[in-house]
């Protein structure tokens, strides 16, 4: 079962013993889909975010230092992205909590239509080649889920910079953005299984994976895929841009790009990509209800 906003609606506040958890979701100076950040924030709350986590990352990051010593001798001597995500598919579906699972499709689901939706607002870019990706169930991760999304970002970014360079395209604010890309109603994933070994908590999953990740691509695709997490900023400038509101750009936190960051903080960073995500995702829908209510009234 996914805990979604109605678990913390009804939680009693005790104001000898206020919950941190509590007070994060009755907050709204950070844009996030109340669900989606109930779900964060009661993955949180797991006992392995507490007592594992610290030495998963301690673990992950020294791993992480070894296999970049491995892969500057033999960078191409493992490239085995189909072993990589069959690995990732099993260790989601067994051990990963339903809240982490359902956040990790989430992200692969709105980044698709934040990227559409920037196509769809840049006059003259509608043959930009795109390629969605809109998981539905756990199962889709072993088609190279998180390798395709990775190439996506940075193929969308070079294709439509291009378009912008030979045909003289603009990215600039739009009076009544098309929102059509933007999806107003719940994803209807398929169950995530709730075993009693799905105990590992978002940011404990990602450590494990991380190196895991380096592991099984080439030293290039790491570096790559590590880079990536930074374009957040220019996605962000791309949506902020079309939408005038320029000042939302705090709420993103992988910033400057082209200062790469050592890998061995990528499983944090990772966690970062998918708020700011979730938060970019978010700040275009409440645009969305505003310029709809308009509409009405």
């Amino acid at each position: 079962m996914i805990h979604n906003s109605s678990y913390f609606e009804r939680l009693e506040h005790n104001p000898r013993d206020p919950s941190h958890w509590h007070a994060l979701f009755l907050d709204n100076s950070v844009p996030f889909n109340k669900d989606a950040k109930a779900a964060f924030l009661f993955d949180s709350t797991r006992k392995s975010k507490q007592f594992l986590l610290p030495f998963l990352r301690v673990f992950g990051r020294l791993t992480i230092i070894i296999l970049q010593i491995f892969k500057a001798v033999a960078p191409n001597l493992i490239n085995a992205p189909k072993t990589l995500h069959r690995f990732l598919y099993w260790g989601m579906k067994y051990w990963v909590s339903p809240e982490a699972n359902f956040l990790i499709l989430r992200h692969f689901y709105l980044g698709s239509e934040v990227l559409r939706f920037i196509k769809d607002n840049v006059e003259g870019a509608e043959n930009i080649p795109m390629n969605p990706l809109k998981p539905l169930s756990i199962e889709a991760v072993k088609d190279n889920l998180f390798l395709e999304h990775d190439l996506n970002l940075y193929n969308f970014i070079i294709n439509l910079n291009k378009a912008i360079q030979e045909q003289g395209l603009t990215i600039h604010p739009v009076e009544h953005p098309d929102f059509s890309a933007i999806g107003s109603q719940p994803i209807p994933f398929e169950e995530f299984r709730d075993g009693w070994t799905n105990i590992l908590d978002l940011s404990s999953a990602i450590e494990i994976f991380t190196p895991v990740y380096q592991f099984f691509l080439t030293d290039n695709d790491f570096w790559r895929a590590s880079n990536s997490l930074q374009l957040d900023e220019v996605i962000g400038v791309y949506a902020a841009t079309i939408m005038r509101c320029p000042e939302k750009l705090v709420a993103l936190n992988n910033k400057h790009p082209m200062i790469p960051l050592p890998t061995y903080g990528a499983g944090f960073r990772l966690v970062l990509h998918g708020l700011s995500t979730e938060v970019l995702h978010h700040l275009i829908s409440q645009e969305k209800l505003q310029k709809d209510t308009e509409v009405i009234v």
